[in-house]
C-alpha cells in the first residue's frame, strides 16, 4: 500500500511505524476487548488502525494530514465501526467527536506535539479508561521521572497526580520510516478514580507547580516571588505552614509536597 501514500512529512513530525512486532506488543499493552471504543491519533499510514479496527466496537482516528486522511477514509469506507476525521487534535471538540463513550486511546504520537497533545488528555481525562502511546523517548521518561532529576517537572507532576504511568517498552528508531533520530517509547497511563492528594484549588495547584519550574536554577522562593502568588511576608509565612524550605529548588518536591505547598497558599490568600 506505500506506494499509494505521500511522502513523510518532516513538517508534521511523521515518523510512520512499520514494525509489526511492536503493533503487537501495543495492542497487547491496550488489552483491547471487542466492546472497548478506541481513539488514534496520527494514524498516519493506517499500520495500527488497520489492526484496531479487527478488535474494537468503535475506533475513531484523528489525522491532521489532509491527503493521509482522505486516503484512509477510502481504505476503510466499508468498515463502519472506524471514522477517519481530518481535524486538529490540539482543538478538536472531544464531546463531539467522541460522544458518551468511555475510550481507550492507542496512538503513535506524532513527536512534535505530542507534550501539547498530552496535556489536553490530561484535561479530558474522564473520557478515556486507559491510554497507551509511544513518544519520542525523553518525553516519556519526563512523564515517569522522579523527583530531584533532569526530567522531573510540570509534566511528569500532574500526571502524577491523576494517572498511574507506567514504561512498557523501548523502540528503537529502525522500526519507523523514516528512521527519527531518536529512541521511542511506549508508556501506558491509567487514569485514577480522584487525585492521588488533596490539592485544595485545582487551578491554583497548576499555577504553583508551573511556577515552581518556571527557573529551574533559583530556589523556590524566587519562583514563587517572581510568579506573584503572594508579597514576601505571606509568602514566607505559607512556606513555614507547610514545612518547606524556600531554599530548595521545586524540582526537589515530590507530589504529597506540592500538594501541601498549595494548601498552604490557598490558605494564605484566604486569610
Amino acid at each position: 500500500m506505500s506506494q499509494y501514500y505521500p511522502r513523510p512529512r518532516k513538517a508534521l513530525g511523521q515518523n510512520f511505524l512499520t514494525d509489526r512486532n511492536i503493533i503487537a506488543k501495543i495492542l497487547s499493552a491496550a488489552q483491547l476487548v471487542p466492546d472497548d471504543c478506541v481513539l488514534e491519533v496520527g494514524p498516519g499510514r493506517g499500520a495500527l488502525t488497520e489492526l484496531l479496527a479487527q478488535r474494537v466496537r468503535r475506533l475513531v482516528a484523528v489525522e491532521f494530514d489532509r491527503d493521509l486522511a482522505a486516503i484512509l477514509r477510502q481504505r476503510f469506507s466499508a468498515e463502519p465501526q472506524v471514522n477517519i476525521h481530518e481535524q486538529d487534535v490540539l482543538k478538536v471538540d472531544f464531546s463531539a467527536l467522541l460522544g458518551i463513550d468511555r475510550f481507550k486511546v492507542v496512538a503513535n504520537l506524532p513527536y512534535n506535539i505530542s507534550t501539547p497533545v498530552l496535556f489536553r488528555f490530561l484535561e479530558e481525562r474522564q473520557r478515556f479508561s486507559k491510554l497507551v502511546v509511544m513518544l519520542q523517548k525523553e518525553v516519556g521518561e519526563r512523564l515517569a521521572a522522579p523527583p530531584d532529576c533532569g526530567d522531573y517537572g510540570v509534566l511528569t507532576v500532574l500526571f502524577r497526580q491523576w494517572f498511574e504511568v507506567k514504561r512498557e517498552f523501548l523502540v528503537p528508531p529502525g522500526c519507523f520510516h523514516p528512521a527519527p533520530k531518536v529512541d521511542s517509547v511506549v508508556i501506558s497511563l491509567v487514569p485514577l478514580p480522584a487525585s492521588r492528594v488533596q490539592v485544595g484549588d485545582q487551578a491554583l495547584f497548576e499555577r504553583v507547580v508551573k511556577a515552581a519550574f518556571a527557573m529551574r536554577r533559583k530556589t523556590l522562593w524566587n519562583c514563587l516571588k517572581n510568579a506573584d502568588l503572594l508579597e514576601a511576608a505571606t509568602l514566607e509565612q505559607a512556606l513555614a505552614a507547610c514545612g518547606i524550605d524556600g531554599r530548595r529548588r521545586g524540582e526537589t518536591l515530590d507530589l504529597e509536597e506540592f500538594a501541601s505547598l498549595s494548601r498552604a497558599v490557598q490558605t494564605t490568600l484566604n486569610q
